[in-house]
């Protein structure tokens, strides 16, 4: 008899990419949910044997989805497959009831281990069967923001792990948000994520492989005071020292997202010395700099925030308009991987 599986993230790309490496010789039937609603819907009206499970996603999380199956009378085994590697994250899902973690991306080898190690599957499986999955519908087609929505989410979780740890706190991760933007447009995205009347913000050139962009690392002020306090500072708050402070958690959370973009993209990146954009300015200031540069960019955005503090950074990465081709050429490539 089959086993049901339902694979539920909000990347169209991650779906693909999971059911692609399902063991071969495991009979199974797989169904697909968009985020965490979805699935519960879905779980609601039929049976499935196993969820595998994302955890940043809209309208119902990862952990919002464990916690509803808790009320389940017949819930299935989850194994959370997420690009957050943050400890913290794996504990959170395991206590909520998760049997298993497994980070993003998933490869088969690691996969297959993993079932065998909790007795979803064995050896002595039909070699000969392959997994019945639902066949694409028009809407599984994949463009330029969702395969570098899927890539900057794991980047993201990377970068937040190494924060995490060294700071030892739990980082509220996002779904990151990509779109073409005039610079107007990005003033007005800037705005509703940054909600003081002043920030700061550093920013950062790279280049590689016919790609060039700027990452902008954009704090509101009022996250200085705990971000002194979980790095041990504890003299008082001058300019200097806030630009100190600025410069380390740019290179803390920066550099670990661009090795696992590089990465995932088999580019390595060359890059330019971080650099203070502006310090106590309002975000109309901060584009005004740029302003001749960002008239027409690809943005990447993720809001970084701590829990338990007043901490919150916006993360944005700024692609050159001639690099966009580029860009979704070699990420055709990574779809094309996984047929």
């Amino acid at each position: 008899m089959s086993t049901r599986v339902l694979i539920c993230d909000d990347s169209k790309l991650a779906r693909k990419q999971l059911a692609r490496v399902l063991p071969t010789d495991w009979d199974v039937e797989v169904e697909f949910a968009e985020h965490g609603q979805d699935a519960l819907d879905i779980l609601s009206s039929s049976a499935f044997d196993l969820l595998f499970l994302d955890l940043n996603m809209p309208v119902k999380d990862g952990y919002e989805t464990l916690e509803a199956l808790q009320s389940f009378e017949q819930a299935p085994a989850v194994i959370v497959v997420s690009g957050d590697v943050q400890p913290k994250a794996i504990q959170r899902v395991k206590d909520m009831g998760a049997i298993a973690f497994h980070k993003k991306p998933a490869s088969s080898e690691e996969l297959r281990s993993l079932l065998l190690s909790l007795g979803l599957m064995t050896d002595s499986d039909d070699k000969e069967s392959k997994p019945t999955v639902a066949a694409p519908t028009a809407a599984e087609q994949f463009t330029l923001n969702d395969c570098l929505q899927e890539v900057s989410n794991i980047a993201m979780g990377r970068a937040a792990s190494v924060l995490a740890e060294m700071l030892n706190v739990f980082i509220k991760l996002p779904v990151p948000t990509v779109n073409i933007l005039e610079v107007g447009e990005l003033q007005m995205a800037l705005d509703y994520s940054v909600k003081d009347d002043s920030c700061s913000a550093v920013s950062q050139g790279f280049v590689g492989s016919g790609i060039a962009f700027e990452t902008l690392l954009i704090f509101s002020d009022s996250s200085f005071p705990d971000m002194a306090k979980l790095l041990g500072v504890t003299e008082d708050i001058t300019r200097e020292l806030e630009t100190e402070l600025l410069m380390d958690v740019s290179s803390i959370l920066v550099g670990p997202f661009m090795a696992a973009i590089g990465k995932q993209l088999n580019i390595d990146f060359s890059h330019s010395h971080p650099m203070l954009l502006g310090q106590h300015v309002k975000i109309a200031d901060l584009i005004n700099v740029k302003k001749a540069t960002w008239k027409r960019t690809l943005a990447v955005e993720i809001v970084y925030e701590v829990e338990n503090y007043q901490i919150s950074c916006d993360l944005m990465l700024l692609f050159t308009e001639d690099s966009v081709p580029t860009l979704e050429n070699l990420l055709s490539f990574l779809v094309e991987e996984d047929e």
